[in-house]
């Protein structure tokens, strides 16, 4: 199955989740992400410090990270390397109503199919208890 990579505008309201996706993240993804390992407080300095009034993408990353690097090739991003690190920046048009319509769209989309498949799953798990039930007891039914 193939996900498609949304680029949007983030806003200073992202900040908090910004900020707990990064904790989040192990130590060895944190130095892939930053190319340094970095701490809570670093990571927490890092978030408060973002502009959201950029209207490029700048990426820079170690050349070891192979996934960040197929990212930004995918998004059309032209890499220039240099000393182990890798560069690249992408131009951003500015949001206007139908970026913003076409990303609630897309977040309401991935709610229903994140909400389908949890749903999916639990079924899965109910008839395979109903399954293992009916077969572990047949002198029961007797």
């Amino acid at each position: 199955m193939s996900a498609e990579i949304i680029v949007s505008e983030l806003s200073a309201r992202q900040r908090p989740a910004l900020e707990r996706h990064f904790l989040a993240l192990g130590a060895e993804d944190r130095r892939l992400r930053f190319g340094i390992p970095l701490g809570d407080t670093a990571l927490r300095t890092y978030v408060q410090r973002i502009d959201f009034g950029a209207r490029t993408l700048f990426m820079h990353c170690l050349r070891e990270n192979g996934a960040m690097m197929h990212l930004a090739r995918k998004q059309g991003m032209a890499l220039a390397s240099e000393a182990g690190e890798v560069d690249a920046h992408l131009l951003l048009a500015p949001a206007d109503a139908a970026t913003h319509f076409g990303e609630l769209f897309a977040q309401r989309v991935a709610l229903f199919d994140h909400a389908l498949k949890a749903q999916l799953l639990q079924a899965r798990r109910i008839a395979g208890a109903l399954a293992t039930r009916g077969t572990a007891s047949p002198a029961r039914e007797r």
